[in-house]
């Protein structure tokens, strides 16, 4: 069948490129591979836990991108001076946001590191230990996040402007108007940042997902 799709298609150019390549099969496994674990690792565990839809469509989407980037550049040949100018640019570019944190940050770089492994990995490496790699990446994530994550809770950062009670002393009476204010079942909470020329603290406070989230994101 593909013998007789490349006589049907080899006098056909677009632009002087082919309009069909074996290699365009190996690019549907590769991402069908790679897709399968960042799915793992941003929808199953990330997504699971902190119930952030918006880095966890940033997440799926670099990967993506990333991973085209490199399959296609690989498969072509180019000048050094253009690839280094290419990289140089992908390097200055930053999102005009506030500073990712560091966790997040962290499964940044995971679907990076996926994307580029399961794109640039050439006929030298087995499927076994691209599998392997894969999987140790996915795997090891997967621990440390449930050792130094708090189970159960989740996280998100304030600004709290009630600057007296961020003393240790009034930690008690912080967690009660946190409480009071937001609505939620806030277990913990830390101080990451104050700002007295303005009075305000940024707060990370950490809190149950309520019930009726919980059940149905069970389903």
């Amino acid at each position: 069948m593909e013998h007789l799709l490349n006589l049907i298609m080899t006098p056909l150019t677009i632009f002087g490129m082919k309009p069909f390549h074996n290699d365009f099969w190996e690019l549907i496994a590769r991402y069908g591979f790679n897709l399968m674990f960042v799915f793992l690792v941003v929808r199953v565990l990330y997504y699971r836990q902190t119930r952030n839809a918006e880095y966890s469509f940033v997440y799926f989407m670099i990967n993506t991108l990333i991973f085209f980037v490199c399959h296609l550049l690989a498969s072509v040949k180019i000048e050094t001076g253009f690839a280094l100018g290419l990289f140089a640019i992908f390097s200055i570019m930053r999102y005009r946001t506030d500073a990712i944190p560091i966790k997040e940050m962290s499964f940044l770089f995971v679907v990076i590191a996926l994307a580029v492994i399961n794109s640039l990995t050439n006929k030298k490496i087995s499927i076994i230990e691209l599998a392997f790699s894969n999987i140790a990446i996915f795997s090891i994530t997967w621990i440390l996040y449930a050792i130094f994550n708090k189970p159960g809770l989740l996280s998100k950062t304030v600004i709290y402007e009630k600057i007296e009670n961020i003393k240790p002393q009034n930690y008690d009476d912080l967690l009660v108007d946190l409480r009071e204010r937001t609505g939620l079942e806030i277990e913990s909470a830390e101080i990451l940042r104050t700002d007295f020329l303005r009075d305000v603290a940024r707060v990370k406070i950490y809190y149950k997902l309520p019930e009726d989230e919980e059940n149905s994101s069970k389903r």
